[in-house]
């Protein structure tokens, strides 16, 4: 099975760039989203910085904060939301799997003996 991390080697880059793909209409500020994927604000901050330095993100300052969010004319935005989705159905069906083969494999002896 592939899985996002060979590409994106950093866990909470992977982690922002999944968030910002699959909702691309959303806007969020460090803390929100630090507490979104159960991350320290610190490594969100730096991450949110280098993507927005690559064009992946666009950045505004409302009042004291900065906002976050999806830079959807970014030259590979379609491409990176076909892998995720393409991903989380992989993952979708392989746990679908293990559930069935787990249930057949630990069926219950009948009552009647």
């Amino acid at each position: 099975m592939i899985d996002l991390d060979i590409f994106i080697t950093s866990r909470v880059r992977r982690k922002i760039v999944v968030f910002f793909v699959t909702y691309p209409a959303i806007k969020m500020h460090v803390r929100g989203l630090a507490k979104l994927v159960k991350e320290d604000p610190g490594n969100i901050q730096r991450e949110l910085h280098k993507l927005h330095k690559a064009g992946f993100l666009n950045v505004e300052k409302k009042k004291n904060t900065f906002v976050y969010s999806a830079n959807t004319n970014f030259l590979i935005f379609k491409e990176l939301q076909t892998i995720v989705i393409k991903l989380r159905d992989q993952q979708t069906v392989a746990r679908g799997s293990r559930r069935i083969a787990d249930n057949s494999s630990t069926k219950r002896p009948s009552a009647r003996q």
